[in-house]
């Protein structure tokens, strides 16, 4: 398929970023409603971690047989069916009335959205120049956190108003809505596209080298830092730092904001990089440690680190996003879907196991004695050393593979 002209580009890009946006804001919405679903269903944090992973658990299961319809069948086909199990989804959350069914509902709203960046990110290797899909990458994400600051004030403001229930009747009808732009104005896949390369076969990506040297911090520090953003950061801010609910919600829009800024400066940046010969290896060597030293400020400040400590371990971790479109292009336009698609199963298996991870660790650590500010930094320690060990591998494997990294 030929490059897309500027003109139908910056729609294509809009019409999935419009669907982009209300997935980043059913991702990030439990941090704002867990004082809400708490009192509820009565949860305890292994619960409320298990609910917010459960997102990323639909979205982790369906990765592998998307990477291969979207090469097959291409964006559009495949997008627009799964964006409507997102809009079962939250109908079915909006009826929930116990924690099981609330988990079943959380599941189905990933298994929906876990298109909404892989089908984009999979038509841009085709249509886009590689400069612009590291710049369109990168403003797909600050989509996504432009949805995630949706997702903290404006819900904690709606929520005396209409309450949490009807919120998700409201995010039904606009993904419903999303899936009629994505089908007007997303362009076909060709039959020469359909057919080319092997067939659902993930041979190729499995043994490449390069795939290997990014996937432990795709999962320990970018799905790590996901598990923070979309979940722990809110209970971080209230029960270790004492924030009401608003004061949080006001602390978790800071957040994201912070995101939001972050990778709208990678989306400038990233295509004057990559024409000076800066490369991805380099940049992620060079800026991964800072997000480290946050996260080591943020345990050893425990109550007084509140939403600027939060925000520069997420926005320090940004660099590892440099990864996704990183792995997608070194793999040829045919592989595109199962490429990005198979580094997305890694990143998302790894948000579900951090983001449950911390909150059994925090129940442990409780058991065990601990203060409930202590067994947060503990769990958080724990998150730490496997991100560190994850970076040394990445350190040592870029020693082996740099002939061949982009």
């Amino acid at each position: 398929m030929s490059l897309l002209d500027r003109r139908q580009a910056v729609v294509v890009f809009l019409a999935f970023a419009f669907a982009y946006f209300f997935a980043a804001v059913l991702r990030a919405i439990t941090a704002t409603l867990s004082p809400v679903l708490t009192q509820e269903f009565s949860l305890d944090a292994g619960d409320l971690g298990l609910l917010a992973g459960g997102y990323f658990l639909g979205f982790a299961i369906i990765q592998l047989p998307l990477g291969s319809w979207l090469d097959r069948h291409g964006p559009r086909k495949v997008n627009v069916p799964f964006v409507g199990l997102a809009v079962a989804g939250c109908a079915a959350f909006a009826l929930a009335s116990s924690f099981g069914w609330l988990l079943a509902a959380r599941v189905l709203c990933g298994l929906g959205v876990a298109s909404c960046l892989m089908a984009p990110l999979t038509g841009f290797r085709r249509w886009f120049t590689p400069g612009v899909q590291l710049r369109t990458n990168s403003w797909m994400l600050m989509t996504g956190s432009l949805g995630m600051v949706a997702s903290t004030l404006p819900v904690q403001w709606l929520l005396p108003v209409v309450g949490w229930r009807p919120l998700f009747w409201g995010l039904a009808v606009l993904m419903a809505l999303s899936m009629a732009l994505i089908s007007w104005k997303v362009p076909e896949w060709s039959t020469e596209d359909a057919t080319k390369g092997p067939r659902g076969s993930y041979g190729p990506v499995w043994r490449h080298p390069y795939f290997w040297q990014m996937a432990p911090i795709g999962f320990f520090s970018y799905g790590g830092m996901i598990a923070v953003q979309s979940l722990w950061a809110g209970p971080w801010l209230s029960r270790v730092a004492g924030f009401t609910p608003d004061a949080a919600a006001v602390g978790l829009f800071t957040i994201n904001v912070s995101m939001l800024g972050t990778f709208w400066c990678w989306g400038l940046v990233n295509p004057w990089l990559q024409r000076r010969g800066i490369v991805t290896d380099r940049l992620i060597a060079w800026g991964l440690p800072l997000s480290f030293v946050s996260l080591a400020a943020l345990i050893v400040l425990g109550p007084s680190a509140g939403p600027v400590v939060l925000a520069l371990f997420c926005t320090t971790s940004t660099f590892v996003s440099l990864a996704q479109p990183a792995v997608g292009m070194m793999f040829p336009a045919s592989l595109a879907g199962r490429a990005l698609s198979a580094y997305n199963l890694v990143i998302f298996v790894g948000v579900f196991v951090v983001q449950w991870g911390i909150g059994l660790l925090v129940d442990a650590f409780r058991h065990g004695g601990w203060t409930e500010v202590d067994a947060f930094r503990g769990a958080f320690g724990v998150f730490l050393a496997t991100s560190v060990l994850s970076y040394a591998w990445f350190l040592w494997s870029r020693s082996h593979n740099r002939p061949t990294s982009p």
